[in-house]
């Protein structure tokens, strides 16, 4: 099936046959979403078909043929953390895509994740955070350390360097963005990182406003790429937000 031929209908029955299956025990869905209030982020490799997934890779792909830009950024909003990669900003996924649009409309996957998170997952109140694609491809590229706007991200690994090359996720959850004060080496200092591996095929879920986060320098020229798609809460709803760091990385 041709992405140009998937309607956002067919889209979501195919989901919802997939999830229902693969997650029919709701004992495994009580764990995820321990693991990630816990943690502020699970795994969720096979979230989706596999078919479905190459698709969407290959979207991005096209996409960023089109339309990425390089950027290479200090943001002091978040201690001067760099920002060393190519992007590609909503508008054009939204100009040029076609299924990654679809899939982020999908009740089904929206679902599920307010079953993960518990509590309900709705569309990002920001239209330039819905979805974006970044790309880290030279040495030294990362997406320093950060926190989101907005309360949830779910991570498509459209293509992940081996181990040793660096482009893992490191986390630190439960911890709050002071964009006049973000102290993010005290952080660090005081508490514990943890650190994720990913392949090529993986998807995770992140609890991106309360859990610093960033990917590890790549150490060699080796590409990291991913999709990622944001989502709020009822609460996020209701907040004044800036947008500086999105603003200067996808502008």
């Amino acid at each position: 099936m041709s992405v140009q031929s998937i309607t956002p209908s067919q889209l979501d029955d195919r989901l919802a046959e997939h999830i229902a299956e693969r997650y029919r025990d709701p004992n495994s869905v009580r764990a995820l979403s321990q693991h990630f209030r816990r943690e502020g982020y699970v795994k969720l490799t096979g979230l989706v078909p596999e078919d479905l997934f190459r698709q969407v890779s290959d979207e991005v792909y096209s996409l960023i043929d089109l339309h990425a830009r390089r950027i290479d950024l200090l943001m002091k909003e978040t201690g001067s953390s760099p920002r060393y990669m190519s992007t590609v900003s909503q508008k054009s996924i939204a100009e040029d895509g076609h299924l990654i649009p679809a899939v982020y409309q999908s009740e089904v996957l929206t679902g599920f994740l307010s079953q993960v998170a518990a509590q309900p997952v709705v569309e990002c109140p920001w239209e330039d955070e819905k979805y974006v694609i970044i790309r880290q491809h030279k040495k030294g590229d990362t997406h320093g350390w950060h926190w989101g706007d907005f309360s949830f991200t779910v991570i498509w690994i459209i293509e992940a360097p081996a181990l040793e090359y660096g482009g893992m996720l490191q986390c630190v959850p439960h911890t709050d963005w002071d964009k006049e004060n973000p102290r993010v080496h005290e952080y660090l200092v005081n508490h514990p990182i943890k650190t994720y591996a990913h392949q090529t095929g993986d998807l995770y879920f992140l609890r991106s406003d309360t859990t610093l986060h960033r990917t590890v320098p790549l150490n060699e020229e080796k590409t990291r790429i991913i999709l990622n798609t944001c989502w709020g809460s009822e609460s996020d709803r209701l907040k004044t937000q800036t947008h500086e760091t999105m603003e200067a990385m996808f502008s």
